[in-house]
């Protein structure tokens, strides 16, 4: 790992740390063990085995990816956002964030971000919350819940009932000093990675966020690409 001069310090962060360090990977693609490009809007889930390295990577910029986690040996066991906020003491996931399960055991830990900050706070898009937020004819868009299920559908192992709260790689959802909560344009960029190592053996469920009714994709989704290293 190497340690980049940049910082985000963001005026509105309500955290323990105000400034994030951001820090890169010296993994190079061609390494990779696993590689898939997501196209946009469109859902993936595959496995990855405990001490790999996940990379999500932003491939054209401020693009939101959607993402559940699960224990593989025990599908009931999944990514638990209360727990893991809590833990850690700040509501946003960066560099250091180990992302916890409702049963409290590490799922996996963020090692590199070259983004800054990711939120888990606002929740994946579907058709009722479409419909409530910004019309009824919105009701039949392409959202991330139908992703999910999709996936969950042609996989096997998950169900509607294991669909929980995620987390939004990429997605900015600025915590106003009052608590408010807004979707806004996003700070990642083209080439803007996180990189996970997985704690266990892992099931990664992702939505590629077709959302066009706010800026979380810059109003224009676009593909992403996950690599795997040993």
């Amino acid at each position: 790992m190497k340690i980049s001069a940049q910082y985000i310090t963001p005026n509105f962060l309500p955290c323990k740390e105000s400034a994030m360090m951001i820090i890169s990977s010296d993994r190079r693609p061609e390494d990779a063990v696993y590689r898939h490009v997501i196209p946009a809007g469109e859902p993936w889930l595959f496995e990855v085995k405990q001490g790999q390295t996940l990379r999500l990577l932003d491939l054209e910029g401020n693009q939101a990816i959607d993402t559940l986690f699960y224990n593989a040996d025990n599908p009931r066991e999944r990514y638990d956002p209360q727990r893991t906020l809590r833990r850690q003491g700040n509501a946003y996931l960066t560099t250091g964030s180990v992302l916890y399960s409702n049963m409290g055991n590490p799922l996996l830990t963020i090692v590199a971000d070259t983004c800054g900050r990711h939120d888990t706070l606002g929740g994946a898009c579907a058709q009722e919350s479409n419909t409530v937020r910004y019309a009824h004819d919105k009701r039949y868009m392409h959202s991330c819940r139908d992703n999910f299920l999709c996936a969950c559908l042609h996989d096997g192992r998950l169900h509607k009932r294991d669909i929980g709260a995620n987390i939004n790689f990429f997605m900015n959802v600025p915590v106003t000093p009052q608590g408010g909560l807004t979707f806004e344009d996003g700070i990642s960029a083209a080439g803007k990675y996180v990189e996970l190592r997985a704690e266990c053996n892992a099931v990664v469920l992702i939505s590629n966020c077709p959302q066009l009714n706010n800026p979380c994709n810059g109003w224009n989704p676009t593909p992403a690409e996950v690599l795997v290293w040993n």
